[in-house]
């Protein structure tokens, strides 16, 4: 893809998150790799909504704007998952409500209960708080970053990661859908774990979702 052409991707890929109310207001950000030391990342106070191409912020992978524009508060956060999954492709940083919620009880959302989270998503980690904005965000989600691509951030909202923007939305868009179901089900009693269908699927889990 050109760089107009991943501008364009990004762009469309925040609207969808403003849209399905993963973020408002100006919450949250998007990036996608533009080169081997390179991303393009929303900038700050940006409503996702109205983000244009050229509003999107150069940035190398130590977070500095190589643009003159103000990226966003998050960007150590995203090159973080840069300089650690040289695969990773994009990453959004959003406020799903019922995922945020779910963490922010102090829960996780376990495997064995949804088909679409063991497959697609994999196991979902917790990351204890770190003020937004710092090093710290970044540093805190490292150690989980080979072995998930979905994070919730307690009181803070969560990440996800994959080889394109709509990759990495869709997996922040499964994770809500996932923790909304979830949720229901533990309001109106307890949710019920998966049958174990033996080697079937087992060969279900282990094919997963793409990064």
């Amino acid at each position: 893809m050109t760089e107009l052409d991943l501008r364009r991707d990004l762009c469309r890929w925040a609207k969808r998150a403003w849209d399905r109310g993963l973020i408002g207001a100006t919450e949250g950000n998007l990036s996608c790799r533009l080169s081997e030391d390179q991303i393009l990342i929303t900038p700050a106070g940006a409503i996702k909504a109205d983000v244009e191409c050229e509003d999107l912020v150069v940035a190398n992978l130590n977070g500095e704007p190589l643009d003159g524009k103000e990226a966003s508060s998050e960007v150590l956060l995203h090159c973080s998952v840069y300089q650690e999954r040289p695969d990773a492709g994009a990453v959004v940083h959003a406020h799903p409500p019922f995922a945020t919620g779910t963490a922010l009880a102090g829960r996780a959302i376990p495997m064995g209960v949804l088909p679409e989270a063991d497959v697609y998503l994999g196991p979902i980690a917790v990351v204890p708080f770190a003020i937004p904005g710092t090093e710290e965000v970044g540093a805190a989600v490292r150690p989980h970053l080979k072995d998930h691509k979905a994070i919730l951030l307690m009181n803070h909202g969560a990440l996800t990661f994959g080889r394109t923007p709509g990759d990495a939305f869709c997996y922040m868009e499964t994770l809500e859908r996932v923790a909304t179901i979830y949720w229901v089900a533990e309001t109106l009693g307890k949710a019920q774990g998966l049958p174990d269908f033996g080697a079937a699927w087992a060969r279900a889990r282990s094919s997963g979702g793409r990064i």
